[in-house]
């Protein structure tokens, strides 16, 4: 792939092993048609989701696309009172992502960010490359080279 993101620039910079992907053209709009556009496994590919807690920090969770995040979980795994999703137009000025292209990789500044646990188990995650069309994939190991992370149960239970 002859295309970068700023977030692939950051990972060469970091000699942090990855493999690109790209989902531009396929018009899928959701995680789970980029995943079955890129032919990788839904259950890989996460998503990043910002919120607002109580106290007005932000925090990042990565969770598998197809999931949705409990509120209150993450709430508890971050040690809040109660988070919620920051409105779309807040996106791009606090992370210099828009809606569908952010990435936990290079945001304008570091917010405790939180992976589902569901992470440890898999050999490989892939998640937005800071771009729509563009992902990355690689180990939760290596990601942790890269930014600070913790794990937890964050997805509604069905």
């Amino acid at each position: 792939m002859e295309y970068k993101t700023n977030v692939m620039r950051i990972l060469d910079k970091e000699k942090a092993e990855y493999v690109p992907h790209s989902y531009a053209g396929t018009g899928a709009l959701s995680g789970a048609e980029a995943a079955s556009a890129m032919g990788i496994d839904p259950d890989c590919v996460f998503k990043t989701l910002v919120t607002v807690g109580k106290s007005k920090k932000n925090y990042v969770f990565v969770i598998p696309v197809h999931e949705e995040l409990d509120l209150k979980r993450a709430a508890a795994a971050v040690g809040e009172k109660s988070v919620e999703m920051i409105k779309q137009k807040e996106l791009l000025p606090l992370t210099g992502y828009i809606h569908g292209g952010c990435s936990p990789i290079g945001m304008k500044k570091f917010f405790t960010t939180t992976l589902h646990e569901s992470a440890k188990t898999k050999e490989t995650i892939t998640f937005s490359a800071g771009k729509i069309g563009y992902m990355v994939e690689m180990s939760a190991d290596t990601l942790s080279k890269v930014i600070d992370f913790s794990y937890g149960d964050v997805i509604v239970h069905k």
